[in-house]
């Protein structure tokens, strides 16, 4: 069953074990550890300076253990499910989508000086992404289950940031919003034509964003 699903879902188990490895690999290095956050954290004045990739790579490093647990942990959850009906390459994309308008939330509504870390924007896009496809098949089973289950895990990584101030509620609503705002223009597009147009517009966007 777990090589099935893996074979279903590469890019989420991707994610997980690359995660997982740079946060092993800083636990045991603490030098590393601070080398590898200086490298991939989102540092809003080295993003102003034009380093636009930092609005994507934080989603590799977390702050702490419970925090990259609730992360992996809702990627577990969700991610398969939605990468098996869009299908990995798109997936992949509308993850990088998420975290991207995370990242200029946080850019735009932080200070100069935050440095975050944290894959919290793109899981809330798949957050977002879910709820569109429980609201529009409102009234539904689906839609009763989805509502139903994903409160707790929800409201557990929306805690986070008032535990870890290094955690952006920021991020968590811009990548949120675009989860919400992807699952729409896929929903307008004819009926199951999962196309990638969508998440890299808004990666172009999140880019320009912060450039312009």
């Amino acid at each position: 069953m777990g090589g099935s699903l893996r074979r279903v879902a590469p890019v989420t188990y991707f994610i997980i074990a690359a995660s997982v490895a740079v946060f092993a690999v800083g636990f045991l290095n603490r030098n590393l550890r601070e080398e590898v956050l200086l490298s991939l954290a989102q540092v809003n004045f080295l993003v102003a300076d034009g380093e636009w990739w930092r609005l994507f790579t934080p989603i590799l490093v977390h702050a702490a253990a419970f925090h990259i647990l609730f992360n992996m942990m809702a990627l577990y959850q969700l991610g398969p499910t939605i990468e098996r009906r869009i299908g990995p390459t798109n997936y992949l994309l509308l993850y990088l989508a998420c975290a991207g308008v995370g990242g200029v939330f946080a850019f735009r509504l932080g200070s100069m000086g935050d440095a975050l870390v944290g894959a919290s924007g793109a899981i809330f896009g798949l957050f977002g992404l879910w709820l569109h496809a429980a609201l529009r098949a409102w009234g539904t089973e689906f839609s009763r289950r989805v509502l139903g289950s994903f409160g707790i895990t929800l409201a557990l990584n929306a805690a986070l940031p008032l535990i870890y101030p290094q955690i952006s509620w920021q991020g968590h609503l811009g990548g949120f919003l675009a989860g919400l705002l992807i699952g729409e223009a896929w929903f307008r597009l004819p009926q199951g034509r999962w196309r990638p147009l969508p998440p890299l517009l808004v990666i172009l966007g999140s880019i320009l964003a912060v450039l312009i």
